[in-house]
């Protein structure tokens, strides 16, 4: 049930950050693309999805993350939100064109 969330969300960061969907599961460190993953994590964690589930998806795509950097990648999307009232813009629109 999650897998088809986690693919729009895949698509519309991408979009969003004007990458193609397969280079955020590189292990390339590029800031835009790790800000681009970092975004993917939070908002799957918010839609809710448990860490375990992103970790698998990201997985499933040649990704190998641990646990704690999700959780760091979620921290920091949730701090730079509160501080960035466009980026929170970019949050929720990103948000409203998933639903599943």
């Amino acid at each position: 049930m999650h897998y088809p969330i986690f693919n729009g969300y895949v698509s519309k960061v991408s979009d969003a950050y004007s990458l193609l969907p397969s280079e955020l599961f590189t292990k390339d460190k590029r800031r835009d693309i790790v800000d681009a993953r970092q975004l993917l994590y939070y908002l799957c964690h918010k839609r809710p999805m448990r860490i375990r589930y992103i970790q698998q998806f990201m997985e499933d795509n040649g990704y190998k993350i641990s646990h704690s950097s999700i959780i760091h990648g979620i921290k920091k999307v949730k701090d730079r939100a509160k501080k960035d009232s466009d980026y929170k813009t970019i949050i929720n629109n990103i948000s409203e064109c998933v639903t599943l």
